[in-house]
């Protein structure tokens, strides 16, 4: 592998040399920002080698480098080994950006490449010293991105170019942009038309003083037009462009995605086609008159994802009947994976398999919401860890596993966390997880004012492990949409400044975790559906429901550091879980539930 990336990266070096460039920076992401990337786009991993979903890769003329965060540091460093690229592990105090790098690389347009240079052709010596130009394919990045990049390049003169995509000449046997096909959401899961929903987002064009907007995001679009697709990874959206304006709604897209009736769908919403390709010639007429276009200014982020974000009664449904099934799966795994784990064999990847054989026995599957983090002990450890092939590893009956998944079903998306005790446990063990709970707890119990940000309540979840001296790094609770992509936005809880306001119909997680390298890791994760907390005279205030029906795991529990307050809510999820779960279930299933649920912690006090 590491000899094809260093064919690759000479190739690309006489690519920079023919159209004047000193460098180009490959990121991890497609033209529509989504946090999956089909593979079409994957150039970063094209270039580099390296398969982790964030990163940037950054080749000159003499020198190459890929910077990525510290989930990712050692499985890059393996993946970079034999490469001409540099790990750059990004977040480290001594490593530069990508821009101090690349100034430091391109001094007044000439490559300080001393020692390279020794022994270079003199039409590479004569490129190294002439050109002064980054290349970026501008299809990939933001346009605010595009600004920040120009303006820190050019401070050391440095020019920005953002025409071209080598991998369109270079990458031979690139994948296709995905052309599977699309489908309708029926109006019984949507809960609302998409010419209400299109009427709403003209209503709020007008009260930002904008006529008309371009939607790249893909879920933003299906969530629009009450469709869906299967171009993404775990994501059930379709690549697409939609521009709106007060007038016309035209949706950007290779009419092969389209069946006869998707077609008349489209035609009988008022939504004309136009091929994907398209949107490259597309051409906006200004603002319609002198006065509105002195008034008009920049659109407020985040329009369409702001409405989509507040669910309406059918999404709230659908989510609540989605937790039921996903919980009957989980129950079923939970029942059968200690004595699996006692009788020896079971790995992180065959319990993954396990746990995806069951919820695809539900009614109304369609796929993972993300892929399963099955991670044990050590590996816990690793916020985003994966298990492949390599780092697999036999779960034994003792410590812990730390599993993150979730499942798409046509009326709702999951997103659970459970960190379980396959065994005895160390003291530490016991009280990391005590302190994980109790901030899920403390988080889940929380009163709110309407219209606060997410960042604003963020810290009640890290409280008690604080007192402790501990932290983590992510964030607390992400959005989930309504049969869409498991992570979304605006609104987040999170300890960075984050001002998107919290309000009734929206969906979060409550996930805090505690990460102890090469030891274990501790992460209680629930879908939360905010809702109304009732009025005072100091306005309007709101609360969290549990939609996840899951049992949580209480033999690690150190009682006597719980208060009488988070016992009686453990007490009443318990409740809740058993009563919607054990009428499906079998009677040992229900049995088991029983146990784990009825059985409740007041007893150890």
């Amino acid at each position: 592998m590491a000899t094809h990336i260093a064919e690759r990266v000479n190739a690309l070096r006489d690519y920079l040399q023919r159209n004047g460039l000193s460098a180009f920076i490959f990121p991890s992401t497609d033209p529509h920002q989504g946090e999956y990337v089909p593979e079409h786009w994957q150039t970063r991993k094209w270039i580099s080698g390296f398969d982790g979903s964030a990163g940037t890769a950054v080749v000159t003329l003499s020198d190459a480098a890929l910077w990525t965060d510290s989930r990712y540091f050692i499985a890059a460093a393996q993946q970079l080994e034999g490469t001409p690229f540099t790990l750059m592990k990004d977040g480290l105090p001594e490593t530069p950006s990508i821009t101090t790098w690349l100034t430091d690389q391109i001094e007044n347009g000439k490559l300080k490449i001393e020692k390279e240079a020794e022994g270079c052709d003199l039409n590479l010596q004569s490129s190294i010293f002439n050109n002064n130009t980054v290349g970026v394919d501008g299809e990939v990045f933001t346009p605010a991105e595009i600004e920040e990049l120009r303006s820190a390049l050019g401070k050391a003169g440095i020019l920005l170019r953002t025409d071209l995509d080598p991998a369109e000449e270079l990458w031979t046997d690139r994948p296709p942009i995905p052309k599977n096909k699309v489908e309708i959401q029926p109006l019984e899961f949507a809960g609302e038309s998409a010419e209400s929903k299109i009427e709403r987002v003209r209503q709020a064009l007008c009260e930002q003083n904008a006529d008309s907007i371009l939607i790249s995001q893909l879920d933003e679009i299906a969530w629009l037009l009450n469709m869906r697709g299967s171009d993404v990874h775990c994501n059930p959206v379709f690549v697409s462009y939609v521009l709106l304006t007060q007038d016309e709604v035209t949706l950007f897209i290779d009419s092969e995605k389209l069946d006869d009736s998707v077609k008349d769908y489209l035609k009988r919403i008022g939504v004309r086609v136009k091929p994907y390709g398209e949107i490259q010639t597309l051409s906006i007429s200004p603002l319609k008159g002198e006065d509105k276009a002195q008034k008009a200014s920049p659109l407020r982020g985040g329009l369409v994802g702001s409405l989509k974000s507040v669910k309406n009664p059918a999404e709230i449904a659908g989510f609540r009947r989605a937790m039921i099934r996903d919980g009957v799966a989980m129950v079923k795994f939970l029942r059968w994976l200690k004595p699996a784990v006692e009788a020896g064999k079971e790995t992180e990847l065959s319990i993954d398999r396990k746990l995806t054989a069951l919820r695809a026995e539900q009614d109304l599957y369609r796929g993972l919401s993300f892929d399963t983090i099955a991670a044990y002990g050590p590996h816990g450890a690793i916020v985003h860890y994966e298990a492949t092939p390599e780092s697999d590893v036999v779960l034994e009956p003792k410590g812990l596993l730390l599993l993150d998944s979730g499942a798409q079903y046509q009326d709702g998306t999951t997103d659970i966390t459970r960190t379980i005790a396959l065994g005895p446990l160390t003291d530490e063990e016991r009280l990391d997880y005590t302190l994980v709970l109790k901030g899920h707890i403390r988080l889940a119990l929380t009163r709110f004012p309407d219209g606060i940000s997410g960042t604003q309540i963020d810290a009640l979840a890290r409280y008690a492990m604080w007192q402790h001296g501990i932290n983590y790094g992510h964030g607390t609770g992400h959005g989930v949409g309504s049969y869409l992509c498991v992570h979304e936005g605006p609104h987040q809880i999170r300890h960075t400044w984050k001002p998107a306001p919290l309000h009734a119909g929206m969906t979060v997680t409550n996930e805090p975790g505690i990460y102890r390298q090469g030891k274990h890791g501790v992460r209680i994760e629930n879908t939360m559906l905010i809702i109304d907390g009732g009025e005072t005279e100091f306005g309007r205030f709101l609360r969290l429901e549990p939609l996840t029906l899951c049992p949580i795991d209480l033999t690690p529990v150190l009682w006597d550091m719980m208060t009488p307050e988070e016992i009686a809510y453990l007490e009443a999820y318990h409740k809740k879980v058993y009563d919607a779960l054990s009428p499906l279930l079998n009677k040992e299933d229900s049995q088991w539930l029983k146990v784990q649920c009825v059985a409740m912690p007041s007893q150890h006090i």
